[in-house]
């Protein structure tokens, strides 16, 4: 069997992993020979194909990024869509697709299986919003990047006295916003699940200045405060037409210095939480999921991804990933509020 890998979307540390998971157990066990199509649908429309024998995924495990390159293009395009899919997969030989990617990806993937293109599917998204499974590779090592970089913030915060706000990314879950926060003894964290006002915010505030500390607010780019309509975004549309969010922490820092009088500065971490090596975590799951997602092709179980339930890999059904997002519980975010201020 000839199978085809596609990384698309956003990347995360750990798509390496992944390829290399699915090509050597693929390639050593089955006897399966692999295909690439560069930076996702993109390469898959028109023909962008390189090979991934055993010697191409060699020691790329622990690198981040993704050899094959990625794209948020649909295969749905102008001047694509199933057949021209099916056309080059003829062309190339390849019998089955694994498409990696998060919920944009598994859409695309969905809608062409129900044309009768053979497709399984592996989640991969850093904000751990997919529903269908426990956790998504690539959120460990955001999470840890995010962390560190809070640790750093803190030193500084302590040096000056300042009040330090830190943007992690999160449109519409706070996942990264609560772990990295508890992680680093925040003292305040906000996500999208949970609307609050300028006024609480100042009031953890100043309940950690007044115990002596240095304050330290975490928030999501999907947060919205208790009377905004939309999350905040200075940066236009992105290539699905969604707003490219960012710039919430600098919104809400003069605001809290204001409340408060604490002097408040806000960094945004952006784009390096997704930079860099993952972590073992992150390499051992996704290591997991590219061989599940090999065998699942061995199975003919098209339009399923791989799972994590628990500590065991299984797969379900794409509808199980896009029927919901995944949110932060509001228990979980009572327990880390129990910590606040």
């Amino acid at each position: 069997m000839r199978i085809g890998i596609l990384t698309s979307g956003g990347d995360a540390p750990g798509l390496n992993a992944v390829i290399r998971g699915a090509v050597l157990r693929g390639s050593v066990v089955d006897g399966h020979e692999f295909v690439g199509f560069r930076d996702g649908w993109r390469g898959l429309v028109e023909g962008d194909a390189m090979p991934l024998a055993r010697t191409q995924v060699r020691g790329i495990a622990r690198d981040g990024g993704t050899i094959l390159g990625s794209s948020r293009v649909s295969p749905y395009r102008e001047g694509a869509g199933p057949e021209v899919v099916r056309a080059v997969l003829a062309a190339h030989g390849v019998d089955a697709v694994i498409a990696v990617g998060g919920e944009g990806t598994l859409a695309a993937a969905r809608r062409l299986v129900d044309e009768g293109i053979p497709i399984v599917g592996v989640p991969k998204t850093i904000d751990n919003d997919l529903d269908g499974t426990d956790v998504t590779f690539g959120f460990d090592t955001a999470v840890q990047i995010a962390t560190d970089a809070m640790d750093r913030l803190r030193t500084t915060g302590d040096s000056h006295g300042r009040c330090m706000v830190a943007e992690v990314m999160g449109r519409h879950v706070g996942w990264i916003a609560l772990h990295s926060g508890i992680a680093a003894g925040a003292h305040a964290i906000l996500v999208p699940e949970r609307r609050t006002t300028i006024e609480q915010i100042a009031a953890w505030v100043t309940s950690a200045r007044e115990r002596g500390r240095a304050p330290l607010v975490v928030v999501a780019e999907g947060f919205l405060l208790d009377q905004a309509d939309d999350p905040h975004s200075e940066r236009g549309l992105d290539a699905f037409g969604r707003p490219r969010l960012g710039g919430i922490g600098e919104r809400i820092a003069p605001r809290i210095e204001a409340a408060t009088g604490i002097e408040t500065r806000a960094a945004t971490l952006g784009h390096v939480q997704r930079g860099g090596v993952p972590t073992a975590f992150d390499r051992v799951l996704a290591t997991r999921l590219g061989q599940a997602a090999s065998d699942m092709v061995g199975r003919a179980e098209w339009g399923r991804m791989a799972s994590l339930r628990g500590t065991e890999i299984t797969s379900v059904p794409f509808a199980a990933a896009l029927d919901a997002l995944k949110t932060v519980p509001e228990h979980r975010y009572d327990e880390a509020a129990a910590l606040f201020g």
